[in-house]
Formats: structure tokens, sequence, C-alpha cells
């Protein structure tokens, strides 16, 4: 069994179905800012002989896989080794038709034991997404302040016991650098009271995501990357975006409802020209799998979905200058 086999896209017949009519035109362009190994984006270009994909990814190992699956589409793909807060540099002038953000870390990056993300197995502690440069997981954890460590764990895993973990670390290295995975989920554990650990899942796992989102600026990349792609989209242009923790949603929330809500004071009888939301919402807040998703794929039980349109009116301005979240 191969790669591919084993790697089921989330979401995905409610994803092709968000997007579909965007993809209509002759010469349609689909971004695919997150690609991993391709599995969206296969079923896109099949669906859509007609669309022509962007395809993003900072894990050149993903990129690689997913080139080889979607080599039949080899005339209308595009595949780019770049962070998705690139997209500006990478898009130049062109604009979506319709665009997918499937956020987090990949299954493919969570099975390879080497690459350090899973507290289940054993590897050094790298955690980047793309290998070829960055801040190793080791890096921080050896480096890091006890009061540095304890807001990364507090802020990017919500984790309740961070200055112990952190102060646990800190004592720990003193002895040896850290370079496991399972040492550091090992330490964790013990720094959680033992009644804490029998709730919630493996103790470790706030810790991990905490180390993940801080190694790859995880979140600061998302901040510039949402604006940026409902900057690019066309009128009619649909974007789809699928988080899976409270800190991703919640960028995602914000970014979309700056645009989707009406500037008009409540007590104004009608909106002037040109006042109107950009977008319109196709989701009713944040959708949430269904017992069928979770069973055929659990990697879907936490993820949300949110997807928006590009109103089909001329934008005034002409231009893309708006790049960063506004005040919700």
């Amino acid at each position: 069994m191969g790669e591919r086999d084993v790697h089921v896209p989330v979401l995905l017949e409610r994803c092709l179905e968000l997007m579909a009519p965007a993809l209509t035109r002759p010469g349609a362009l689909y971004l695919d800012a997150t690609l991993g190994l391709g599995g969206h984006a296969e079923a896109v270009l099949t669906a859509h002989p007609q669309a022509r994909l962007l395809g993003l990814d900072r894990d050149p190992q993903a990129l690689r896989l997913a080139g080889e699956r979607l080599a039949p589409f080899a005339d209308r793909i595009r595949l780019v080794h770049a962070v998705y807060d690139e997209l500006p540099e990478v898009l130049g002038d062109e604009r979506i038709d319709a665009g997918l953000f499937d956020l987090g870390v990949s299954s493919m990056q969570l099975d390879e034991a080497g690459r350090g993300f899973a507290y289940a197995q054993d590897a050094p502690l790298d955690m980047r997404m793309d290998q070829t440069t960055g801040t190793t997981a080791a890096e921080v954890l050896n480096t890091y302040s006890h009061g540095e460590l304890a807001r990364v764990l507090r802020v990017y895993g919500e984790e309740k016991f961070a200055s112990r973990i952190a102060a646990s670390i800190v004592r720990e290295r003193e002895k040896t650098p850290l370079s496991s995975s399972a040492r550091l989920a090992e330490l964790v554990r013990d720094a959680i009271p033992a009644p804490a650990r029998r709730t919630g899942g493996h103790p470790a796992k706030r810790t991990f995501q905490a180390l993940r989102i801080e190694v790859n600026r995880e979140l600061a990349v998302l901040e510039r990357a949402i604006p940026a792609a409902l900057d690019a989209l066309r009128p009619g242009g649909r974007l789809v975006v699928l988080s899976y923790h409270s800190l991703e949603d919640r960028l995602v929330k914000q970014a979309i409802t700056v645009r989707t809500r009406s500037t008009v004071p409540v007590e104004l009888p009608f909106e002037p020209p040109g006042s109107e939301p950009e977008l319109r919402a196709l989701t009713r807040g944040a959708e949430l799998p269904g017992a069928a998703e979770t069973a055929a794929n659990p990697r879907a039980a936490s993820v949300r979905l949110r997807a928006v349109e590009r109103k089909q009116r001329p934008d005034p301005s002409g231009d893309r200058a708006r790049n960063t979240l506004g005040e919700v």
C-alpha cells in the first residue's frame, strides 16, 4: 500500500461541493495552499478538466510525492516550494477562482517517525515542516528561557501546566540536552498532576502542538496568508479553509468576519453603493465533520470548515492592498 492509499483527504466531498461553482470557466485557477500529498488537488483536477492548479507546500518531500501523484495532469499544474504567506509573490497578477487551505501538520509528517512530530514515536526533536531551513524543536527546548518556554506552551498549546512543564524541561537539559521526542513526552507526563493526566487525551499532546507551531511560525504565517488569499479571489471566487484547533480557527474567523460584515450603521435604512461586504459566507459558522467522516478518517475528528465567496461586483479600488487582519 502506497502513501496515496493511506492518507485520506479531509472533508473531500464537501470541499469539492463548495468550490465547484467557481471552477466552471475554462482555465479556472485552483489554489491548493497546503498541497501535502495532493489528494484534494487530484480530486479537483479530475472533476474539473478545464481547471489549472497552483500548488504550494513548504515541505520538499510533500512536493515530490504530490508531483508524482499529479503527473497525469502535468500540463495543468504548477507546484511551488513556498510557505503559503508567500502567495502574493508566487501569484503575481493572477487571481484565484477557488482555493483551499488544509492547515496544520500533514498525515505524512505525523506518520514519518524521523520528523519528530508525534509523541507516540521516538524520534529526533525536529518538527520543521521544511527540513532545509529554520530552528528545530530541540533548539527551542534547549535554548529558550523558562519564561519563553512557558509562554509557548501556554499560548500555542493552551497548556494549563505550562510553567511546571517548562521548569521540568529546564532541569532536564541542565543534565543533558533534550533530543528525543519520547523523552520529552515522558517529561511532560511526569510534570502534569496525575488527576489531570486521566482526561483530555495524551498528556503531551498540547506541548507537541505548541512546539510545532513555534518552530514553523504557523500562526504568524496564517495571519498573513488568509487575507492575501481573500484579496486574490476574483469575483465569484471561493475559498475553503480547514482548521484543526481553536487558535487556527480563531484567526480564520477574524479574517473572514471583517469582510462579510456590513459596516453600515444599523440605523441607516439602506446600504450605499460600494459599502456592501466584499465576501459572502458559504457556511454558518464553522462546519463540523459528521460521524461517517470521522469513522472513515480519524484525522477529521477535530476539523472546522469555513468557506466564503467574493461577491459578484467590481472592485472599485482595482487593487489588492488589504493584506492584514481587521478587528472583529
